[in-house]
């Protein structure tokens, strides 16, 4: 499928790689945060941020929710701070429907790791692109994925498609996936591509692996099909400007 380079094989482990792109123009449409808007633009993958039996825990909670609902398609989604579900060919309120069921779902401890990780990957990101993790602010949307062969039902199940995030949502500045599957192992297709001119490079998920980027039109980028298998990783996102900030997700 015209890929050209692997940027992080699932069989290596890797401490930090960093590639700096050029910055797109997205930014400039935007009110710029100075220490925060990026002028360094580029793209990270580390193992080491996050452990295996961390992104294991997590992925456990994301199972669990997930086990909810789901999508009749493919692709289903759990977001912990609005508390969207996939559901059927729609989406519910997890905290709503379930009400106060979901003290039995999930715990504090579940939302205590999932905040760490969320700092440490926030922390990670300053660090690469030389900014203030204080600056940055989690932002929304922020969410579990599951992804398996199912024909999609809904354009929701389409999650193949190219995209921008800064165009897909106007306040994305820094976007990072957390793996929670292993590529090859627990899936197959369902890896991640920049499309880049010329060429495209690709990461193999892998558990606990962290792969983050400036979400403008510099890194283009779309998931490969899943051939079979489930794949799970998880979307945090961040933006520079505090209006559009979010809290981490607190057990209702």
């Amino acid at each position: 499928e015209g890929v050209t380079e692997v940027l992080a094989h699932r069989g290596e482990s890797l401490q930090d790689k960093f590639v700096e792109v050029p910055c797109s123009e997205d930014y400039d449409s935007h009110k710029r945060f100075e220490g925060c808007t990026p002028r360094k633009c580029g793209r990270g993958v580390t193992d080491a941020v996050i452990t295996r039996e961390e992104a294991e825990r997590i992925r456990r909670i994301a199972e669990r929710g997930l086990s909810l609902g789901g999508s009749d398609g493919g692709a289903s989604i759990l977001d912990l701070h609005s508390g969207a579900l996939s559901l059927g060919k729609h989406f519910v309120n997890l905290y709503r429907y379930f009400g106060d069921k979901i003290q039995d779902i999930f715990t504090e401890e579940d939302f205590a790791l999932y905040r760490d990780v969320r700092q440490r990957i926030q922390q990670r990101i300053a660090q690469a692109f030389g900014i203030s993790s204080a600056s940055m602010y989690l932002t929304k949307p922020t969410f579990f994925s599951r992804i398996n062969n199912t024909e999609a039902k809904t354009t929701h199940d389409e999650y193949w498609h190219p995209h921008v995030d800064k165009v897909t949502y106007g306040s994305f500045d820094y976007t990072s996936l957390l793996y929670l599957s292993d590529y090859t192992e627990d899936f197959g297709g369902g890896r991640f591509v920049f499309m880049d001119a010329g060429s495209n490079k690709t990461i193999e998920p892998r558990v606990g692996r962290v792969s983050f980027f400036t979400s403008g039109s510099e890194n283009l980028h779309r998931v490969e099909k899943v051939h079979w298998g489930t794949r799970y990783a998880i979307t945090i996102s961040f933006t520079c400007n505090p209006d559009h900030g979010i809290g981490d997700p607190v057990l209702m």
